[in-house]
C-alpha cells in the first residue's frame, strides 16, 4: 500500500467555541485566537485557530479514512516535519488527505509514515502539511 493516496475526508468545522476550548486546554489565550473583535482588526481579519489545534484534528480526520485491524495498541509516534501553511479562521472547514509514504517493522509491530495535508476549504494553499508517524503493536 506504500504510495497509495487516501482521502479526502469529510469536512470538519473549526468554530470559535472549539478554538476557545483549545485555548483553555493549552493556556494559550492570545487575542488572535480568542478575541473576535480585536482579531477582526488584526493581521488575519478574524480570529484564527491555533496551529496545534488544526494539527490535532489530524487524528479524527485520519481515523475516518484509515484503520488497522488485529492490533492491540495504536500510538501516535510523532512528526518528522510540520508546516502551518495557512491560517484557519474561526468558522472555516478543513479536511485531510494523505499518502502512505512508508511502512517499516518495529519491535512488536509496524510504523507507518504518512505524508499528510490538511486542506482549508476555499484556499489553494493547505492549512497544514506534515509527515506523521503512527505505530501499531500486535
Amino acid at each position: 500500500m506504500i504510495g497509495e493516496e487516501f482521502g479526502p475526508s469529510e469536512w470538519m468545522s473549526v468554530p470559535q467555541d472549539r478554538i476557545d476550548l483549545f485555548a483553555d486546554a493549552t493556556d494559550d489565550h492570545q487575542w488572535i485566537h480568542v478575541d473576535p473583535e480585536r482579531a477582526a482588526a488584526g493581521p488575519f481579519g478574524a480570529p484564527i485557530a491555533h496551529g496545534f489545534l488544526v494539527l490535532s484534528l489530524l487524528i479524527p480526520l485520519w481515523t475516518s479514512l484509515f484503520d488497522v485491524d488485529g492490533v492491540t495498541t495504536k500510538v501516535n509516534y510523532g512528526l518528522n516535519r510540520v508546516r502551518f501553511v495557512s491560517p484557519v479562521a474561526a468558522g472555516s472547514r478543513v479536511r485531510l488527505s494523505f499518502v502512505l509514504a512508508d511502512v517499516e517493522e518495529v519491535k512488536g509491530g509496524a510504523q507507518l509514515t504518512l505524508a499528510m495535508t490538511i486542506e482549508l476549504e476555499g484556499s489553494e494553499r493547505p492549512a497544514v502539511a506534515a509527515e506523521f508517524l503512527a505505530r501499531f503493536y500486535v
